[in-house]
């Protein structure tokens, strides 16, 4: 009887002191080192990519933002404010009373498939409104040059990037609402567009967040 209690009593000692180690160990050391060393190494991808301009941070490299106008007395849905290089159509988003599109905490993709009548005129819809944006005096856009990222959402629905022939589209635009040379303007959008990684993996993109501040810079120097 007693060695069975001592014996039991042993048991319980040596579960609660693995318990104590491990929870130091996993919980408290390897946590603590493995931020130490993200601090360290990747500063800026441990603490979200943020973007800063003007001395304030304005957003993340990682999620997509919009620029939109003011809300105007009976508008449910702001209109674009064409002044700034506009990103995909975030579709996939939910909505609620308290936040909408690239402000919800969750998003996602519109689940919708291809032959899908309300992702077609979706997809129509933007179709349209991109030509009619981004058309300028003396030169109409061609509903040949919209690409898809123009008129589609991501599968994630916040996407930061959008085609550097996107970009391009816009540039016209972009200059004209700006009072800017085109050639200044595509020189930014060349400038800030990233090749595949390593050369081969994914596509070339522009980083819509950067490109903006950039264009603010410019904007500001002109």
């Amino acid at each position: 009887m007693n060695n069975s209690v001592g014996n039991t009593a042993r048991l319980i000692g040596a579960g609660l002191r693995a318990l104590l180690v491990l929870t130091v160990i996993c919980g408290v050391l390897y946590p603590l080192a493995v931020t130490g060393v993200a601090q360290a190494l990747f500063h800026d991808k441990a603490n979200g990519s943020e973007v800063t301009a003007d001395g304030r941070t304005v957003g993340s490299e990682l999620i997509g933002q919009r620029y939109d106008l003011p809300l105007k007395k009976g508008q449910e849905t702001a209109e674009p404010d064409l002044k700034w290089f506009q990103p995909r159509p975030s579709n996939g988003l939910g909505e609620n009373s308290v936040n909408t599109r690239y402000k919800l905490l969750l998003s996602g993709a519109t689940n919708l498939s291809g032959a899908n009548k309300e992702l077609i005129e979706q997809v129509e819809d933007a179709k349209a409104a991109v030509i009619e944006d981004n058309s300028t005096p003396g030169h109409r856009v061609s509903p040949s040059d919209v690409p898809p990222d123009a008129v589609t959402s991501s599968g994630s629905g916040l996407d930061p990037h959008i085609s550097p022939a996107y970009a391009d589209l816009q540039v016209r635009r972009v200059a004209a609402e700006n009072h800017l040379p085109v050639r200044q303007v595509q020189e930014l959008v060349d400038d800030h567009t990233d090749g595949r990684t390593l050369g081969f993996i994914g596509e070339p993109r522009v980083n819509l967040l950067q490109l903006n501040i950039a264009l603010k810079e410019l904007t500001g120097k002109g």
